[in-house]
């Protein structure tokens, strides 16, 4: 019997997206090219053209997840407290890629595209600083951005690992971020 062959139009995408979806699941650990380019349809060498092995596919994925990330913190300007909820939402809707951004054992740190990506996510949370009355924050926009970020993640986090279970976590993080970052 002649094997189906399947032609994606944009089988980066597929991959990207189903392994997100899988990291989702159940975690990066049991994920391979082989089993994502079975579940797209095509040989088990298709994704190695894109991503080389394991370590591309989880680069190319913490660089979309930081893409993503600016692009949600950018829409939602102008107050930290929007790009608290915006982080906090993007976490929610998206914890495949959340997992992969911020465990760096598993991908290329040093890629320049990730670099780039990471970077502007980073610049999108820092100008929500820059929004704050409070003269604390003023005075140290580096440790306040910090501090923000801490905030955000750590809520995140502890939203994804049901460790709080608020009934609206996105409302929470903006209600959060201003009792904390109000002046």
């Amino acid at each position: 019997m002649p094997r189906r062959s399947y032609h994606h139009g944009d089988l980066k995408s597929v991959i990207l997206a189903q392994a997100a979806e899988l990291v989702a699941e159940r975690g990066a650990d049991g994920i391979s090219l082989r089993e994502l380019a079975r579940a797209a349809g095509v040989s088990h060498a298709a994704p190695a053209h894109h991503f080389t092995d394991r370590r591309g596919l989880f680069t190319a994925l913490a660089t979309e997840g930081f893409a993503q990330l600016a692009a949600a913190l950018s829409a939602a300007q102008p107050e930290f407290a929007d790009a608290a909820r915006a982080y906090v939402r993007f976490a929610l809707d998206h914890p495949g890629h959340y997992a992969v951004m911020f465990d760096r054992m598993l991908y290329d740190a040093a890629d320049p595209e990730l670099r780039a990506a990471e970077a502007a996510a980073a610049a999108e949370l820092t100008s929500g600083i820059a929004t704050l009355a409070d003269s604390n924050a003023q005075n140290d926009p580096v440790g306040s951005a910090l501090a923000a970020w801490s905030l955000v993640h750590g809520f995140a986090l502890l939203t994804l690992n049901d460790a709080v279970t608020e009934s609206d976590p996105v409302d929470t993080a903006e209600r959060l971020a201003r009792i904390l970052f109000s002046g």
